[in-house]
């Protein structure tokens, strides 16, 4: 632990914006620091791992991994998705490999033992000798699969790994007020996947941190997106300070008829006034959401390494939108969200490579410009600080 960030070093991130110091180099660079903080950042909150339409139907299982722990996302014969440590209770081996369905049981290829969909113990072949598939004394209902609290909400699967977070309804319930002048959860039920030119998959040389704190705030625009700023100057934007659970950015300039063709339908409950803004939230520590009146997208950032991050975007829209009609017109609008988010490889990778040098530690805000970014720093400097 003596290579962790001391907690006089944390306390400075804790200042008012002008100034606070960033996050020192350690937390972007130190490979124990990378397992130290599932532990601190994502196990006491709700952690995005992934998608319910990745297990859709009963019967379909899927594996995830979050930063190296291995679990499943299960969903059940009465349609409830639910979420498992993978791993047998027997000898520990890993039980699903690949995503796949199951006909109402889940096998352990090493001995055989079989788990229902709730996660029931079922079958214990030859535990109790050959033929044998009872032992006297063990009692079945002790070793089930372990279970991990998980939500799905908006496709997206979260868990909490430490099972003491406030009830998920909760935790959502300040993002959700929000955007209570453009949409409800009722509105956002009517979204689907695009059938076609739905997502993206990235991967970036770069701590995570780095990436939510980019994601956060327009200051790059001008220079990075220079194309992106000719239609959403970096005068439109505004900042997003959530509570304690999210921050970014928003636009008042959001053209729905900048791409060519007929309009995508938009969200009949968006406020009449509010037509041209856009918000891109990074709800922590590992989700984001680009939410526009006629279309939404969301990103699970996937922790692979230190400086290793996956990040995996999916598309959403109402009505035939997601359907045939709509396919050239989600193709060039995908094609110009990739330009976008390609765009700041370099510069987030950039930044990981930044912090190897011992010039830096942590850096100064813009109390103008960065209080989102500075917002994000805070959110994880106190629960470091909790720890």
């Amino acid at each position: 632990m003596s290579s962790f960030p001391t907690s006089s070093r944390l306390s400075a991130v804790l200042g008012a914006t002008a100034d606070a110091s960033g996050l020192p180099n350690d937390v972007y660079t130190n490979d124990e620091f990378f397992a130290h903080e599932r532990d601190t950042l994502f196990a006491g909150t709700w952690a995005c791992v992934g998608r319910g339409t990745d297990a859709l139907n009963p019967g379909d299982v899927c594996p995830v991994n979050l930063m190296g722990l291995p679990l499943v996302m299960v969903r059940g014969s009465d349609g409830q998705l639910r979420v498992f440590h993978n791993v047998c209770s027997h000898r520990g081996n890993r039980l699903v490999a690949e995503p796949c369905r199951v006909t109402g049981m889940i096998r352990c290829p090493y001995h055989s033992w079989t788990y229902n969909l709730e996660g029931k113990l079922r079958g214990t072949p030859h535990i109790g000798g050959v033929g044998n598939h009872e032992l006297e004394g063990f009692d079945r209902s002790k070793h089930g699969l372990r279970p991990v609290p998980g939500a799905e909400w908006l496709d997206l699967v979260f868990v909490n790994l430490s099972e003491n977070a406030p009830k998920f309804e909760d935790h959502i319930a300040p993002l959700m007020d929000r955007w209570k002048p453009f949409v409800s959860s009722k509105d956002l039920a009517q979204l689907t996947i695009g059938t076609t030119h739905a997502d993206i998959t990235m991967e970036i040389a770069a701590n995570w941190k780095l990436a939510v704190e980019n994601f956060c705030e327009s200051y790059h625009l001008p220079w990075v997106h220079p194309g992106l700023n000719k239609r959403s100057r970096l005068e439109d934007h505004y900042h997003i300070l959530g509570d304690d659970s999210f921050a970014g950015q928003g636009t008042t300039v959001y053209d729905p008829d900048y791409l060519d063709g007929e309009r995508f339908p938009s969200f009949g409950n968006w406020s009449k006034d509010k037509q041209a803004y856009a918000e891109y939230v990074a709800l922590f520590p590992n989700v984001w959401f680009g939410l526009h009146v006629d279309h939404l997208y969301t990103v699970i950032l996937n922790p692979v390494a230190m400086d290793r991050t996956v990040e995996s975007f999916q598309f959403y829209y109402l009505g035939d939108a997601a359907g045939e009609r709509f396919a050239n017109k989600r193709a060039t609008s995908l094609a110009a969200w990739h330009e976008v988010f390609a765009q700041d490889i370099g510069v987030v990778e950039g930044m990981q490579l930044g912090r190897r040098s011992p010039a830096y530690q942590g850096g100064v805000f813009s109390p103008v410009m960065d209080q989102p970014t500075h917002h994000f720093h805070q959110w994880v400097a106190r629960r470091l600080l909790d720890a």
